[in-house]
């Protein structure tokens, strides 16, 4: 960790980070239940022993637990807080225990409540990014042609390796279209080591070249490093400006952002699967605690920032289609329509089980791989 940076943001940045993040996520489960009469026996932040908490007029248990990596609601019919049913115990309910009960309300309303959670993580990051482009626009261009111009080579080129010449424009990278620098490297970034192919405009006509970026390994302030393309282009010197965008335009704006960023995320996650990327490239709580000390070091918008990003993440990661993930419940409940009838007791068994494993597996390996990375490990 930089020692630049005072300790104490490490120690609150992970809290003031993830906190309210999870609240919000277990939020969106607790407002849409109560919206359809399900009962909420518990409403935690974080897991294991309560440190404190109050039980409110409606019998919900409001608590704060000791280990800060999560939360849940546990509605009444829950057996657990991962929402675990029991098949014998949801058929043998007494009419007062059916009531109120999250695993006897119709299977649309039970999905709209486990949905709930990841759209409000997203529903927070298009709020941030919206909020962003009404404080500050949007940057424009005076001339966004010249943005995609060639107009000189960095040493070592991958473009000017390639055949690409100074005054191409640069239109489309691999069918997308480009239309501003930002645009070309985000088409480029994500992509170290592979050929693209690159459409250009030289003296009116349209000529293709394959360019294979440059893999770089990129170091912020901090010493975070990240493996990038590059095919040598630095940016055409352009004036950009930011003009002002009414609530509606921000709206769709944050829209288009989000859309950037996920798919950045299942690019990302598709090359580690592959062999493309390290795996070291993951990160986990620690990770997450020295990010979130080092953007709160650089004031409220990088954090915020910061925030978009990881509330995004969290979507993301509980709509995968594990067992004891949301996007595992919606995963059974997509069967359950599809049959006409709950999946057997068996085989959800079986399949919450194998879903607890893998996510237990998996925080346990991030964390391994964030413990490594400390300084006193080495490389």
């Amino acid at each position: 960790m930089d020692g630049s940076i005072p300790f104490w943001m490490y120690i609150i940045g992970f809290p003031l980070l993830l906190g309210p993040l999870v609240t919000l996520h277990e939020l969106g489960h607790y407002l849409v239940g109560r919206w359809f009469g399900v009962h909420a026996e518990a409403f935690a932040v974080g897991f294991g022993k309560e440190i404190a908490g109050f039980t409110d007029k409606r019998g919900t248990r409001w608590k704060l637990c000791a280990l800060p990596l999560g939360g849940y609601v546990q509605f009444k019919g829950d057996m657990n807080p991962a929402s675990v049913p029991d098949k014998e115990a949801i058929a043998n309910a007494s009419a007062e225990e059916r009531e109120g009960s999250f695993h006897h309300a119709s299977l649309w309303k039970r999905s709209l409540i486990v949905f709930a959670g990841p759209a409000m993580n997203i529903i927070v990051t298009l709020a941030i990014f919206t909020s962003f482009f009404m404080i500050f626009g949007k940057p424009v261009s005076p001339d966004p042609a010249m943005e995609t111009t060639i107009a000189a080579f960095a040493e070592d080129s991958a473009a000017e390796a390639a055949g690409l010449e100074i005054g191409d424009r640069i239109v489309r990278v691999d069918g997308k279209e480009v239309a501003s620098f930002f645009d070309l490297r985000e088409a480029i970034i994500m992509y170290p080591g592979r050929t693209l192919d690159i459409e250009v405009i030289r003296d009116g006509d349209v000529r293709n070249f394959d360019v294979v970026p440059r893999t770089i390994k990129a170091e912020d302030r901090f010493g975070n490093v990240s493996t990038i393309g590059q095919i040598g282009i630095p940016p055409a010197v352009t004036e950009r400006q930011f003009e002002g965008v009414g609530p509606g335009e921000a709206v769709s704006l944050s829209f288009v952002q989000t859309g950037k960023l996920v798919d950045m995320m299942v690019t990302g996650i598709k090359q580690i699967v592959v062999g493309e990327r390290s795996v070291k490239e993951l990160g986990g709580p620690v990770t997450i605690g020295k990010f979130a000390g080092e953007q709160l070091s650089l004031g409220a918008l990088a954090f915020f920032n910061l925030a978009a990003l990881i509330s995004l993440n969290l979507a993301f990661i509980n709509l995968l289609p594990i067992p004891a993930l949301d996007g595992g419940h919606l995963a059974f409940y997509a069967a359950e329509a599809i049959r006409r009838k709950p999946l057997g007791p068996r085989s959800t068994e079986v399949a919450y089980r194998a879903g607890v494993a893998i996510v237990l597996a998996l925080m346990i390996f991030v964390t391994f791989i964030d413990i490594a990375k400390l300084p006193f490990f080495g490389n």
